[in-house]
């Protein structure tokens, strides 16, 4: 919905729902992508999945599923990032299938903090979301090291500065 359309990504904690949130107090266009674009789904096809029956009673291997299989509607950020009414949107969160749309970015971020902070984060967030059981955290934990989700060649934004001085620093890329 913007003129120009923004992705900012980061591993789970790293600050993207509190980003988004300060963008919009600020007056930005912002698009939650856990809100309104993420289901379970084939990260090639798009197509949307059930839970398998495997990984119903296995923790570790739900987790591995959720995460592996967390994608956004593409046809929606398509429609989205096409809509020339705003001057600039803001996506905000990570999916297994955003490389299919990077076209449609004008700038990609991704959300930096080191472990520490980042495992401070996670356990504020209670047992009962993302993180809060030992797999979830040794997943977060693994795609922190290794990257493996991230976006290539986004620009890293130092997130566990004031989230303040952290929206200033990427509307100044922007």
């Amino acid at each position: 919905m913007g003129v120009r359309n923004y992705l900012i990504d980061g591993v789970s904690g790293a600050g993207k729902t509190t980003v988004a949130e300060e963008l919009e107090r600020r007056g930005e266009h912002v698009v939650h992508g856990d809100r309104a674009l993420a289901y379970p789904g084939d990260p090639e096809t798009g197509a949307r999945l059930d839970i398998p029956a495997v990984a119903e009673g296995d923790e570790a291997t739900r987790g591995r599923w959720r995460h592996g299989h967390h994608i956004w509607d593409l046809a929606k950020v398509r429609a989205l990032a096409s809509d020339r009414s705003r001057a600039r949107t803001f996506f905000c969160g990570g999916a297994r299938n955003t490389r299919q749309v990077m076209d449609r970015f004008d700038g990609v971020f991704v959300l930096e903090v080191d472990l520490a902070t980042l495992q401070a984060r996670v356990a504020g967030r209670g047992d009962d979301a993302f993180g809060g059981r030992p797999e979830e955290w040794a997943l977060i934990r693994r795609v922190h090291a290794t990257r493996e989700d991230l976006p290539a060649g986004a620009v890293s934004l130092d997130a566990t500065a004031p989230v303040a001085r952290l929206v200033d620093a990427l509307l100044s890329r922007c």
